[in-house]
């Protein structure tokens, strides 16, 4: 490992590792126990799960077992679709944080928004969380502009972060910099895309001239953003080079050369249209 992970600042001063571990698709619970301990030991402190992925159990036990204070390690959570409402978010986070094993979680985000506003509702209970200092930092994913304006303009405590997807085909410039007005934090999931964008000439071209592979581009090109990125990966020779991106600084000319990759090409669902709420 070379290099030290840096730091982003929430609005409420709550400071979070820029690069976490994601976790989603992980359900083995003796993989999920290594992959902690692997990104433990690669430098990793900001692990990310949800209750959808159903693996908080395993995330829990990889935290007590990889050899570092709880103290140290960043865990974020979220809630799934069909706990939305005040009393079923309530009871929906003490689940998810037994779970876990833990006596707080440092973030705590509503996984989608849904089509009928049940997040005004629900974000209520996340300010009760907040209040009660269950969590340290209360936030969204997959959130659109027009849900975080209707959001801010019913809410106490404005949301600190939005994770939503993003990667240099679909780089959400217009929320990002809404974002950034409001003072919301952005992470970025499914950071590296699919199929062929990691083999594209621009990208092979930046990482030739730093000696890095086009992954530890991506993820270098949005931490320098200023941007969250939770990559995953179940090999731990993939977890280490995910990490290793704190050595090297790409240019200002690099950096126009990923901005120009934008196709607005979204992999994920739309945030306006999917909501599941199947117990699955």
């Amino acid at each position: 490992m070379t290099g030290m992970c840096t730091y982003v600042t929430l609005s409420n001063g709550v400071q979070v590792p820029q690069l976490g571990i994601g976790t989603a698709g992980a359900k083995d619970s003796h993989e999920v126990v290594q992959n902690i301990k692997w990104a433990v030991n690669a430098g990793y402190r900001h692990i990310d799960t949800a209750h959808l992925y159903k693996n908080e159990n395993c995330i829990g036990q990889g935290i007590r077992e990889c050899g570092v204070p709880r103290s140290e390690i960043f865990v974020t959570t979220k809630l799934w679709n069909y706990d939305h409402g005040y009393d079923s978010a309530l009871a929906a986070f003490e689940q998810s944080r037994q779970a876990l094993g833990v006596e707080y979680v440092d973030l705590y985000l509503i996984h989608w928004p849904g089509p009928n506003r049940s997040y005004i509702e629900t974000w209520r209970a996340f300010e009760k969380l907040y209040e009660m200092k269950k969590v340290r930092a209360i936030g969204v994913s997959n959130f659109q502009q027009h849900h975080l304006e209707d959001l801010l303009a019913n809410c106490k405590v404005p949301p600190m972060v939005n994770q939503v997807e993003m990667h240099p085909h679909f780089q959400q410039k217009a929320l990002r910099a809404y974002c950034t007005e409001k003072n919301i934090v952005v992470t970025a999931w499914r950071s590296l895309g699919k199929g062929s964008l990691l083999t594209e000439p621009q990208l092979m071209e930046v990482a030739e001239k730093h000696k890095k592979s086009t992954a530890q581009v991506i993820i270098r090109w949005l931490i320098q953003l200023g941007i969250i990125v939770i990559p995953k990966s179940s090999h731990e020779g993939r977890i280490k080079q995910n990490f290793d991106v704190f050595d090297f600084e790409l240019s200002s000319e690099d950096m126009r050369k990923l901005e120009s990759m934008d196709k607005n090409s979204r992999i994920g669902a739309n945030p306006d249209t999917f909501f599941p709420t199947e117990r699955n």
